[in-house]
């Protein structure tokens, strides 16, 4: 069977989709009941990563009294306008609340104009205006403690709303491992990466580590408004969570140690031993013997006067040759005139020959040697 195929989902199970069509419920309503500890899900033991919810689960929530009403009810969110006109005040008055961290926010998404969009469950909006201890809250002039945190520009709502994420996420955790992850999910890389300092138990934790909803905008133009929203910022934020993520490494450590790559144990390689190299061949490194050259037999030797007649008409024509190239000189101080006069190439000095030293020279031969006896006329002058 191949690695990549999951197992079905189980009989007594369904999936997501599937339950909150059941429960009466969209699917992002399901998804908060889930958050908020209203849905019991269990872990998808297929191999799929996701969760499942257990088919005795919706068969309690659909057996409770005035279902679906009272189950939607617990889920139902308003942002701050619906939410100041439910507890009657003001919307300026409810924006305070919620920076000074009393009102707590259970969803946030960012619109198409970049803004962040705060989400309240009106089931605590209600009860908060309820409690007598809140009412110079909620009427009246604010705190003098309370006005000197706004103007040092307190905001707590993104905190809260990690706290509240991080509650559902160390919920649904079945082991160490899996709460470090959850941490994680709060930090910022370079923090785990500084807490956890072997790869192999940070590459673990960040495989465990769940998405946030506010994570799914990476890429988009707004995904530097959600890193800062899912990311802790104040340092005590991150230092308790550093502190929490170190301790659940310790102890995922101790109960069961991080995957690590198999050791491949190989046998050792023997190189082979150098051997000298031996030396060249005495052929080729000996110096080579002179070889003896054949002395050329020439039983008559040519006097200079025999030679002194041959070469003379050679050097008749090259004096020829030299007058006919002569630069001649305009009158009127121009450049001297140059006239194109063919090239005629040297015949080389004749080879005295002597009766019975050599075959008889050929008819074209005469010829030759009798065109190079003629004087080549000197040019006329203009």
């Amino acid at each position: 069977m191949s690695a990549h195929t999951f197992e079905p989902v189980r009989s007594d199970t369904c999936t997501p989709s599937r339950a909150a069509r059941e429960l009466s419920f969209l699917r992002g309503e399901f998804d908060l009941a889930v958050q908020l500890g209203h849905v019991r899900t269990v872990p998808d033991e297929g191999g799929g990563g996701g969760r499942l919810v257990e088919r005795a689960e919706i068969d309690r929530l659909r057996a409770q009294d005035g279902f679906p009403d009272t189950l939607r009810d617990r889920v139902r969110v308003v942002g701050t306008t619906d939410g100041a006109e439910l507890m009657d005040i003001s919307a300026g008055r409810f924006t305070r609340l919620a920076r000074l961290g009393l009102l707590v926010p259970a969803k946030v998404y960012v619109n198409r104009y970049g803004a962040v969009v705060w989400l309240y469950l009106t089931e605590e909006l209600k009860h908060f205006a309820a409690v007598t201890e809140n009412t110079h809250l909620l009427k009246g002039r604010t705190p003098e403690t309370l006005r000197g945190q706004l103007a040092e520009g307190v905001d707590l709502r993104a905190r809260n709303w990690r706290m509240r994420q991080l509650g559902c996420l160390l919920r649904q955790a079945e082991d160490p491992w899996a709460r470090a992850g959850a941490l994680a999910a709060l930090l910022p890389p370079v923090e785990v990466a500084d807490v956890v300092e072997d790869p192999y138990e940070r590459a673990w934790v960040n495989r465990l580590r769940p998405a946030l909803p506010g994570q799914t905008l990476a890429g988009t133009s707004f995904a530097h408004v959600a890193e800062r929203i899912t990311t802790a910022q104040d340092a005590d934020e991150i230092e308790w969570l550093r502190s929490d993520l170190a301790q659940s490494v310790e102890e995922a450590r101790a109960l069961s140690p991080a995957p690590r790559p198999a050791v491949r144990r190989t046998r050792p390689t023997t190189r082979p031993t150098a051997r000298p190299i031996p030396p060249l061949a005495h052929t080729v490194t000996a110096p080579a013997e002179p070889v003896p050259m054949p002395v050329p037999v020439n039983p008559v030797e040519p006097t200079d006067k025999s030679t002194a007649g041959r070469a003379e008409p050679t050097t008749r024509v090259a004096e020829s040759l030299m007058r006919a190239v002569e630069p001649r000189r305009i009158p009127g101080g121009c450049a001297p005139e140059r006239r194109h006069v063919p090239r005629v190439r040297p015949a080389p000095a004749p080879v005295p020959r002597f009766p019975g030293t050599g075959p008889t020279p050929s008819r074209s031969t005469r010829r030759l040697r009798a065109w190079m006896r003629r004087e080549v006329p000197r040019p006329t002058e203009v």
